[in-house]
């Protein structure tokens, strides 16, 4: 499982003396238990999937950070940011290469049988169960609403 995974590389970071590794996969822990209070008022527990997109998330908040700090001069805050990606990204799962997320959409299409945009929630539904973490949501439903109008 993810968390445990986040856990022993936190061990290991403190052992290693690893400052930014140890602030970070503490944050990581942070935001974790947060969603997981949060879950709890739902009464279902948060599975990997809802890791994973909160581990993107953190990501995503991230790189926009950067641009920011890039965009002020900022260099040492924007290296500090980019550090942090290194290690969040440690946890997610290889990202699906244009190609490969072209595929899973036909694939995706073909197995709703989508017909025009009336459908795109389905198609969208069944790649976010199938690959979560893996690619890009985001430019994934612009391919689909390209494919599907």
């Amino acid at each position: 499982m993810i968390r445990d995974d986040i856990n022993n590389a936190l061990k290991e970071a403190m052992k290693a003396k690893n400052e930014r590794a140890v602030s970070t996969l503490r944050m990581v822990n942070a935001a974790l238990k947060n969603a997981d209070i949060e879950a709890r008022t739902t009464g279902k527990p948060l599975g990997d999937a809802e890791v994973l997109s909160l581990l993107q998330k953190m990501i995503k908040q991230r790189q926009e950070s950067v641009e920011l700090y890039k965009k002020g001069g900022r260099d040492d805050l924007m290296k500090q940011e980019e550090e942090e990606i290194a290690v969040i990204s440690a946890y997610l799962p290889k990202q699906m290469s244009d190609a490969e997320v072209a595929a899973a959409i036909d694939a995706a299409i073909a197995e709703t049988g989508a017909a025009g945009m009336k459908d795109m929630g389905k198609v969208i539904a069944v790649l976010r169960g199938k690959y979560a973490g893996q690619m890009d949501f985001g430019k994934a439903s612009g391919a689909v609403k390209a494919k599907l109008s």
